[in-house]
């Protein structure tokens, strides 16, 4: 078991988080454990949010505390409501349950009040300059900044300006309000930073109240707090925030103030996480929306048969450290087919079929043969599959002029049909353009449940269908969206095509299924034998199959 896991039960041992919160704890810092996530409802969630889902929620039920969703809503422009249900789903489906939901806008007023007060402390001020120049001003990593010429404004004028910004009389972009701190510090974040803008745009919760909106680091905070949030858990990248998040707690003098931990966000190989960039993805047609198969949004992996669990189980495996690191996918992909393997129910599905005549079989003749569902649960028992004269194996089980090394159907050697018969080649028939459409063979009846009397072998053994008892099923074979490992290191739509894996989404329209497939469920979860895990897709119906490859048997991705 790693030493840092994330979903902790008792008697594991602790991550460095939890270290803290014993510490906090021992010394009454604290007299309960409260966390929090709160994503921004302006996309879908994907991986890397499983893992701060899995720290969150984890860590609360490990303390026996509350965990509460909170939506940060301060960018009006970029939020819908779509993305709040998405979030809640995302969250449900991986298994976890807030205490509370919240969104930012319900401190709206709260959070107003404090910057009102900064005011009147004298820490902060209205600057007219536009957003290049005080960019400018804030100076470089080795240069202090420059204070504004606005940043001795008096109180009462600030307070004016600040007023009329509230009730809409200046332009957006025209004025923000800024925090007085320290212009030469050397964390830039420390550097005056703004925490209102003017923005008028209509909110999808408070409607058109407000033409101003907080940024980021200064709602963030006070949303923590106002809401008892006693650990702020959140990724590394907001380490350099941290003394400003604990500086406006300081200065405004707030009690039990919140205590952030950051941790090392989860980045993942072949994957795009940025909201920004994949929403140019599902923009421009790219892929089929947030919930393409294809995507590394939660609700696409969900699509494309990923199991809960086994995505949890990928974010214990990595643990919660501070180190950056890149997470081979196919370690994902491994926790998926461990989770599949046992769970999974066990199917035969010819995905480019091949008619096969068995000639001295009776003709109208139909056998029924127990199989499995799963035998790694035996407790689920058995169901029966039909045989019949003609059938259907993969088009790659047969070949006339077989490669070296081949043991499937050819002229030259016998095979065994799974939990079947053994079969010889004797002729086959061609197409107008000499293509093989079926392929005759004979039987031996004395191997029925795949043995030979006389003890002789085969080293082939194929899967089939039964061509009177199929089932036609469009079969969706997916595999990762990009070339390249890092593909947030390109920029723009036309890099993100040009390392667009080729291969990601192949569509078979004539596969063949096993009779019992006709009432699948979109959702429901089958390892098809020899081609690997799949899944029933969210469009499919009873009148269109439509099947998702989960995963391969085996990780095929460097191999091509």
């Amino acid at each position: 078991m790693d030493n840092n896991n994330i979903l902790e039960t008792e008697g594991l041992p602790s991550n460095f988080i939890h270290d803290f919160i014993d510490e906090d704890l021992e010394k009454g810092v604290y007299p309960y454990v409260q966390t929090r996530f709160p994503p921004e409802p302006n996309g879908y969630l994907h991986i890397g949010h499983a893992k701060a889902i899995c720290i969150d929620f984890g860590t609360a039920e490990k303390y026996n505390g509350k965990c509460n969703l909170r939506l940060d809503d301060t960018n009006p422009t970029k939020e819908d409501v779509e993305y709040v249900d998405a979030i809640k789903e995302d969250i449900n489906w991986l298994g976890f349950q807030w205490d509370n939901v919240y969104f930012a806008s319900d401190y709206f007023d709260f959070i107003y009040d404090c910057a009102l007060k900064l005011i009147d402390l004298g820490l902060a001020y209205v600057d007219e300059s536009d957003a290049d120049t005080i960019r400018e001003m804030r100076g470089t990593l080795t240069e202090a900044g420059v204070n504004s010429p606005y940043r001795d404004r008096p109180i009462e004028e600030t307070k004016d300006l600040f007023r009329r910004m509230t009730e809409g009389e200046f332009d957006n972009g025209s004025m923000v309000l800024r925090a007085k701190i320290d212009m030469a510090s050397p964390n830039l974040n420390m550097r005056d930073p703004v925490i209102y803008r003017v923005l008028k745009a209509h909110h999808h919760r408070t409607g058109d109240k407000w033409c101003v909106y907080p940024m980021y680091d200064f709602a963030h905070p006070l949303s923590d707090f106002k809401e008892g949030v006693t650990h702020s858990l959140c990724s590394l990248e907001f380490e350099n925030h941290r003394p400003l998040y604990n500086w406006f707690l300081e200065v405004l003098n707030l009690p039990m103030p919140p205590r952030q931990i950051e941790f090392a966000r989860m980045n993942v190989n072949y994957t795009l996480t940025s909201k920004r960039k994949c929403l140019k993805l599902v923009a421009d047609g790219i892929v089929d929306g947030w919930n393409d198969p294809r995507m590394a949004t939660i609700s696409g992996m969900r699509r494309r048969g990923y199991p809960a669990e086994a995505i949890r189980n990928f974010c214990e495996k990595i643990g919660v450290s501070k180190a950056y690191s890149v997470i081979d996918y196919a370690l994902l992909e491994s926790c998926v087919r461990d989770h599949l393997n046992i769970n999974a129910e066990r199917a035969m599905t010819v995905l480019r079929p091949l008619k096969v005549v068995i000639d001295n079989y009776p003709e109208g003749k139909v056998e029924e043969i127990s199989v499995e569902i799963n035998p790694n649960k035996p407790e689920l028992g058995t169901r029966t599959i039909e045989f019949s004269r003609e059938i259907y194996i993969e088009q790659d089980d047969f070949a006339l002029v077989p490669p070296p090394k081949y043991f499937r159907l050819c002229p030259e050697k016998e095979v065994r049909l799974k939990g079947a018969y053994f079969i010889k080649y004797a002729s086959h028939e061609c197409d107008d353009d000499g293509n093989i459409t079926v392929v005759h063979c004979t039987y031996d009846p004395d191997t029925f449940g795949g043995d030979a009397p006389d003890g002789r072998k085969v080293k082939g053994t194929l899967h089939w269908v039964s061509a009177a008892h199929s089932v036609d099923a469009e079969i969706r074979l997916y595999d990762r969206l990009f070339n390249v490992e890092n593909p947030s290191d390109e920029e723009g739509v036309s890099s993100f095509k040009d390392n667009l894996n080729p291969d990601s989404l192949t569509i078979l329209t004539g596969a063949k299924c096993e009779a019992f497939m006709k009432d699948a469920k979109p959702g429901d979860k089958y390892q098809f034998m020899r081609q690997g895990y799949f899944c029933v897709d969210t469009l499919s119906t009873p009148d269109h199959l439509i099947i998702n490859r989960t995963v391969a048997l085996k990780d095929s991705f460097q191999k091509k």
